[in-house]
């Protein structure tokens, strides 16, 4: 048994000691654990323990949830039953997968905020965040791991235990929008489609005169060549991407996105001079890589740039695993379209609609999707406020 992580950091710097899998050495066994999402009632469980006598050596609210499945394992039978009670005191996102010496268990939270898949290849299971991962290693993709389901994998026996199934379920849309790689099935719908899908409904909204689509890539390209397929625009690029700068959404300080950005695009002139563009990006969070990528376009001759965004505007905090922590870090917080368009220095702009996102969830497994950063409106209660750095600040004082 193995188990292997990639992190990134929403609950907790990017520090070394925070890197996972977490090892855990305790009285009944060893235990080592992966996690993606965020527990959104980690600081008052973080005390509670604090209260009762325990040490933590890092900052994440993975060591939080580590904690919590020892202290209910030295009084249950199994490491799966202690996982099952873990879950009634766990609030929020989190796809988990557990090595104990004789099991390799996964689980995911009730709403299933996170995706996580099991797969096969010979007689060996595999669990994953996407189904990519399966393929790339030649494994057959089984199923989901169901909201709320316990998973137990011993002697090459699987053993499927469900908590919380009756619980209003909601998978982050965003996994879709950006994080999922597009040759990945999330909940029975190819996240490549769902992505050319939001192009067309874009080309439907406000259809406009232009010579070209293109796309910020790379996550921008399936949407803008389903743009270019309802609009009969022919599809062309309009920048190179450096192979060797990986996604830029994800590094932890602006000042690093916005250096990353500049060494990961680079125009191509004489495709963009003199052409009316439409450009297709996934999504705008804080708009700063964006007024870039529009200048360097206009740097290169471009007659018109026409800004299509495959994602409703991001309005409000994200609690369960996208860095974004700070309505004040949101362009579309406080401003009307016409006023991000102002200082994105497009000729227009048009997000995709609510009603078009969701008409388009419609052809997934899942019964229901968090769109909580484009509403307000999340599955369960959140915090009033919640921090990436919150455990550090405590430390610090």
């Amino acid at each position: 048994m193995s188990i292997g992580h990639v992190r990134y950091s929403t609950t907790g710097s990017a520090k070394k000691e925070n890197a996972q899998p977490m090892v855990i050495r305790h009285k009944k066994g060893n235990m080592a654990v992966v996690h993606n999402g965020n527990i959104t009632n980690a600081i008052e469980l973080k005390q509670e323990l604090e209260d009762s006598g325990a040490i933590f050596t890092t900052t994440s609210d993975t060591e939080v949830i580590c904690h919590i499945i020892v202290k209910e394992r030295l009084k249950s039978k199994s490491t799966e039953e202690a996982i099952a009670n873990t879950m009634k005191i766990l609030k929020g996102a989190y796809s988990l997968v557990i090595m104990s010496p004789q099991k390799l268990i996964a689980c995911r939270d009730p709403q299933g905020f996170k995706p996580l898949c099991m797969g096969k290849l010979g007689n060996d299971i595999i669990f994953a965040s996407e189904s990519c991962a399966l393929d790339i290693c030649g494994a057959e993709f089984i199923r989901d791991v169901r909201p709320g389901e316990i998973i137990v994998v011993k002697d090459g026996k699987i053993k499927s235990i469900d908590y919380g199934s009756k619980e209003k379920k909601g998978m982050c849309v965003f996994e879709y929008i950006y994080f999922a790689r597009p040759d990945s099935v999330l909940e029975g719908m190819s996240v490549h489609e769902f992505r050319e899908k939001s192009g067309r409904y874009l080309a439907r909204q406000l259809p406009v005169d232009a010579d070209i689509v293109a796309a910020v890539p790379d996550s921008g390209i399936d949407a803008a060549l389903g743009y270019s397929k309802e609009s009969k625009i022919p599809y062309d690029l309009v920048f190179t991407k450096s192979k060797y700068i990986g996604r830029t959404f994800i590094q932890n300080t602006q000042n690093k996105r916005k250096k990353l950005v500049a060494l990961k695009l680079n125009p191509l002139k004489n495709t963009i001079k003199g052409k009316k563009i439409v450009l297709i990006d996934d999504s705008i969070v804080r708009g700063t890589t964006l007024i870039g990528i529009i200048k360097t376009l206009r740097k290169a001759g471009a007659k018109e740039v026409h800004l299509r965004i495959a994602a409703p505007p991001f309005i409000d905090i994200c609690y369960f695993g996208t860095d974004i922590d700070n309505k004040e870090n949101l362009i579309a917080h406080n401003k009307t379209v016409e006023e991000i368009n102002q200082i994105i220095g497009a000729d227009t702009l048009e997000y995709l609609s609510i009603e078009n996102l969701k008409e388009i969830t419609k052809q997934c497994n899942m019964e229901d999707f968090c769109v909580g950063c484009f509403t307000g409106k999340y599955p369960i209660e959140v915090p009033r406020e919640i921090k990436k750095d919150k455990f550090e600040e405590k430390i610090n004082k």
